[in-house]
């Protein structure tokens, strides 16, 4: 297992998580067995925005005696007062929904405390007194970290300014990203991409749902770009993102969470999305997918642009990183062998020299 680090915090997240949304409909014996599948294979972030309340009970019994080894993303916002999963903002019944949740459990410490699927600017108004309750519990030390989860830009964005998030959950996939269709496909390329490198810039992690766009793009017939992908270049895709620390597929039992873990033996042609470049909008640039490679002048093209484009996005860190490389741009000789390598079109060589003039080498 691969593992990436919070940034407030520093906790090791693994890049594979669990998501359980399907998972509540498994049964107590099959909800065991893909938790502990999930340990087995070094998995130590789930999420558990589920479908239904019938999940947490036997999930608290599967986790006795070894919750230090899963870190658990709870909503402040998902009621389950009547059994299947509702939404709230209603102060009186978070608190309830959240208590009855712990109980069931089996705990009492909430990993993460998620502010619970704001995706309207005027839902965030209404939900600052959740979030003052999760900073009450922060400073009595029942959440470790703050989270949010949004499909909206704009909303992540105004959170953002308070300076209290470590970890934003929000749905990552070439669908959404390229605008081309689906429920949750809010905002435009530039302003996804944007919210990415803020978010990385500021030290705040992103963990992702929707990875393959409730399944729809794993299949031409439904696919918004026209094309099937499969579940490994899904999760490249959202990996390659910068910020992103984890994907977290939903899945439906222990079958499912086998398969998706073959992604982490799978060879690099497996996980390549570059067949989605000519869908791509131009404005997008680099996408750090390291397609280019190798670059004969032994730069990383991909890590040079990832660099750049964080400093500009005003990551402090950036510029040392850069820095530290072992080749910077203004070692490219100009062979124009990542111009002709880059599915997204985009024109490296020149990228170089701009990004050389921007750092002094």
């Amino acid at each position: 297992m691969e593992y990436r680090k919070l940034p407030h915090g520093g906790e090791e997240i693994s890049v594979l998580g669990l998501g359980t949304s399907a998972l509540c409909s498994a049964g107590e014996e099959e909800i065991a067995k893909t938790l502990d599948l999930a340990i087995e294979s070094g998995i130590n972030h789930m999420d558990l925005a589920t479908a239904d309340g019938a999940l947490f009970a036997p999930l608290g019994r599967a986790l006795a005696g070894r919750r230090e080894k899963m870190r658990l993303q709870l909503h402040f916002g998902a009621d389950y007062s009547a059994g299947a999963y509702g939404w709230t903002l209603d102060r009186d019944a978070i608190r309830a929904s959240v208590d009855w949740q712990l109980r069931n459990l089996q705990t009492d410490t909430i990993d993460f405390g998620f502010l619970h699927c704001i995706d309207e600017l005027r839902d965030l108004e209404t939900a600052w007194g959740t979030l003052e309750e999760i900073l009450r519990l922060k400073d009595q030390g029942v959440v470790r970290r703050v989270g949010l989860s949004s499909h909206t830009p704009a909303v992540v964005n105004r959170l953002l300014e308070e300076k209290v998030l470590d970890l934003v959950m929000f749905s990552i996939n070439p669908a959404y990203d390229y605008s081309a269709g689906g429920e949750f496909a809010i905002g435009g390329a530039q302003e996804r991409m944007d919210l990415y490198r803020r978010c990385e810039a500021e030290g705040v992690g992103i963990s992702v749902m929707k990875a393959f766009s409730g399944g729809q793009l794993l299949d031409e017939k439904t696919s918004p770009l026209g094309c099937a992908l499969t579940e490994y270049q899904c999760i490249q895709y959202a990996l390659d993102k910068p910020g992103v620390l984890t994907v977290l597929p939903g899945v439906r039992g222990s079958e499912d969470l086998r398969r998706l873990l073959g992604f982490l033996d799978a060879p690099a042609s497996a996980r390549d999305y570059a067949g989605i470049a000519a869908r791509a909008p131009r404005e997008i640039g680099c996408v750090y997918c390291n397609h280019c490679a190798p670059c004969p002048a032994g730069l990383d093209v991909g890590l040079i642009n990832k660099y750049y484009d964080l400093s500009r996005a005003g990551d402090a860190l950036a510029r040392d990183h850069y820095a530290h490389l072992a080749r910077h741009a203004s070692d490219c000789v100009g062979c124009g062998h990542c111009d002709g390598r880059c599915p997204f079109r985009v024109p490296q060589s020149q990228r170089m020299r701009e990004i050389a003039a921007y750092f002094g080498n």
